[in-house]
């Protein structure tokens, strides 16, 4: 699975405004979202777009691309202390055959060492989700974001000492059939800030490629796949080739602002002829050397 994901929504639709200034315009966010789909897809194998604009953007795929669809009503839109994923409104799981769309994926902030009563919570959303998929004949692609109650800060040191048993301990979790998912899409378990040879070099490379192989056995059957979780596009690619040298068989990688962030800039710059130029140019090379990464 080569994957490019564009399924933000209100983080990106600000950073858009901000990058077009007084030239930005209300039909900014679906035409960037759309430029994304009729340039990248011809050279991805899936492609994941939000539920929002999801229905208008699916006759702009390229016809070898399979078509992904979010069932959230916005990543960014997380309401309560909980972080539960607020559903769509305009989309319901029985839909997706009908889009002729195969895939579902869904967002899930989890802290698997958390409020046990949230967590149930949670698994019990989870669950009735990989139900309805399976009684509507739709592959299930679960994305888990681990946070901890305690350690709150995601880029520090601390952060980065629990993080890949934080990784390890979700996949288990969601891994069990009960659940229902087919795919799991994972964070990185290992932050490449503190990783010598990349960064400051608090954990050595034998350190980081054994937690690449803990935190993907516990994947089990499950086809697991890399999510670029907002970090560069270099780290991301390192990250890729990192878990192919600690022997991960990894079913592929989506990738989102690793891939396109840049383009942003570009559609301020210039527009959508700027905008176009890069996903065609850069945007393409950088997919074709994450292909090659993993």
């Amino acid at each position: 699975m080569y994957g490019v994901a564009v399924d933000q929504g209100s983080g990106l639709q600000a950073a858009i405004a901000e990058a077009r200034g007084p030239d930005a315009r209300d039909t900014d966010l679906f035409d960037f979202k759309k430029a994304v789909v009729e340039c990248l897809s011809p050279e991805a194998s899936v492609l994941l777009v939000d539920a929002e604009y999801g229905r208008r953007l699916l006759p702009h795929y390229d016809p070898a691309c399979e078509k992904l669809l979010a069932y959230e009503a916005d990543v960014y839109r997380i309401v309560t202390s909980e972080r539960i994923t607020v559903l769509p409104d305009n989309l319901s799981v029985a839909d997706y055959a009908e889009l002729g769309v195969r895939r579902l994926k869904f967002f899930l902030y989890y802290a698997p060492r958390g409020s046990a009563e949230t967590n149930e919570k949670k698994h019990a959303l989870v669950r009735d989700i990989g139900r309805q998929c399976a009684d509507h004949g739709i592959e299930f692609l679960f994305e888990p974001i681990v946070y901890d109650e305690e350690v709150t800060d995601s880029a520090s040191l601390a952060f980065a000492r629990l993080k890949p048993d934080l990784v390890r301990e979700a996949t288990a979790v969601y891994a069990d059939p009960d659940f229902g998912v087919d795919v799991l899409k994972v964070e990185i378990p290992v932050n490449l800030a503190f990783v010598d040879g990349y960064g400051s070099g608090e954990f050595d490379r034998g350190w980081a490629l054994e937690r690449f192989r803990e935190a993907a056995d516990a994947a089990g059957p499950i086809s697991l796949v890399y999510l670029s979780a907002g970090v560069s596009f270099d780290w991301f690619e390192q990250s890729l080739k990192l878990a192919r040298e600690a022997g991960v068989d990894a079913a592929g990688f989506m990738c989102g602002r690793a891939i396109w962030s840049d383009a942003v800039t570009e559609f301020g710059k210039g527009g959508h002829r700027r905008l176009t130029e890069w996903l065609m140019g850069e945007g393409r090379r950088r997919l074709q050397r994450l292909k090659a990464a993993l």
